[in-house]
């Protein structure tokens, strides 16, 4: 086992607003692990929206509009995001290093650890809960964003958010550093989608963004489970969607979306309890304008999860739709740990297989944004550690 150095090259965050705050550093102290953490060498982190929208501020109750590269605190027709800029409506302490993502193997634990766990190759759950509360979501913090994530050559993470990949006494899992960081965030999101609604295999289930990380997760996810999956992309990107389950794709750009996805949806059938026609789950990380004819697509009784609003966060809804279609509406962000569980299982049972765009190493984090806020690629991102 190599000697862990004093200090680490990092990304810090150093404020809101555009890529500039964003500073490759090679002089950033080492974290040393607490009695119930581990450090982790990092090897590959995946990127997720929630990087770009906690650098701009887009959490921010003063940003309306839709998910943007540019520092929305540099934005003079919005306010002041920096209050308010996280997740939970709180600011950042600054320098933060983002990152939920981190895949790598333990090199050290803390006195409340066990000590077998050096060596091994752990994913993160990025839901740091209260030791003393785990069960109350408004003390959850996220990796990347209250605490210190993994855009950086170590990062010291809770014990009990550590879950080793490869078995102790077989051969490792075929599956690359940089493959098994696309999973955690995006895949732990897709999951808590589908288990909130409770997504079985009568169900016809809509997706949106579906080439995204989170999308493309709901895909696979969503037909791991028996369900038929309508997947709303770009036309460019049919192909690849359908080659990770999508039942039928439905174009982003259609003149009449609504029309197009209940279209699509007359098409399919299965199951005992399946009529075509019939959506009964919407999984949507867009929002902005198409969420209400959208909404209008949901069968009665039908359910909408949610995850994100990349399009904007601020729509019209019509509560007649809401309670005369008897609709259930899930909101999906802190996911209790069995969640993280399943798709571990999933993992090391093969039942499902990464997608992954590309990698990019560290230093060039400031291109991979680029292209990753292009929207133009389907699955996931990674950054690799040096």
């Amino acid at each position: 086992m190599s000697t862990i150095p004093d200090s680490m090259t990092a990304l810090h965050l150093v404020g809101n607003g555009g890529p500039e705050k964003l500073v490759l550093r090679h002089d950033v102290p080492v974290p040393v692990p607490a009695a119930d953490e581990v450090l982790v060498r990092v090897r590959a982190c995946a990127m997720n929206n929630t990087d770009v929208n906690t650098r701009v501020g887009w959490y921010s109750k003063s940003v309306t509009g839709a998910t943007a590269t540019a520092g929305f605190a540099d934005d003079k027709s919005v306010g002041d995001v920096a209050e308010d800029a996280a997740w939970g409506g709180s600011g950042l302490t600054f320098p933060r290093i983002q990152g939920a993502d981190p895949c790598g193997e333990v090199v050290a634990v803390g006195a409340k650890a066990d000590p077998d766990l050096v060596g091994r190759r752990v994913l993160a759950d990025g839901w740091i809960r209260d030791a003393a509360d785990p069960s109350d979501r408004s003390k959850a913090g996220y990796l990347g964003s209250e605490r210190d994530g993994g855009y950086a050559q170590y990062c010291a993470i809770p014990v009990r958010n550590v879950y080793p990949v490869d078995p102790v006494d077989g051969p490792p899992l075929d599956l690359t550093d940089v493959e098994l960081a696309s999973f955690p965030c995006s895949w732990a999101t897709a999951e808590h989608m589908l288990t909130r609604p409770g997504v079985g295999p009568d169900d016809t289930v809509v997706v949106t963004g579906a080439s995204g990380g989170v999308g493309s997760a709901l895909v696979q996810l969503a037909r791991l489970r028996g369900a038929r999956v309508v997947a709303v992309t770009a036309a460019s990107k049919f192909d690849a969607l359908y080659s990770i389950g999508a039942d039928i794709c439905v174009d982003r750009d259609s003149g009449n979306l609504a029309s197009a996805v209940a279209e699509a949806a007359a098409g399919l059938s299965g199951g005992s309890g399946v009529r075509p026609g019939r959506v009964d789950v919407l999984a949507d990380v867009v929002g902005g304008p198409d969420f209400v004819p959208l909404l209008e697509v949901l069968s009665r009784g039908g359910r909408y999860t949610t995850a994100g609003a990349i399009a904007g966060p601020i729509v019209d809804l019509d509560l007649r739709t809401l309670y005369l279609n008897d609709l259930d509406l899930y909101g999906c962000t802190v996911y209790e740990p069995p969640v993280f569980e399943a798709v571990m299982g999933y993992i090391k049972r093969g039942e499902v297989r990464p997608v992954v765009a590309a990698s990019w190493p560290l230093a060039d984090f400031h291109a991979a944004q680029k292209a990753f806020t292009a929207k133009s690629h389907v699955g996931a991102m990674v950054v690799e550690i040096p």
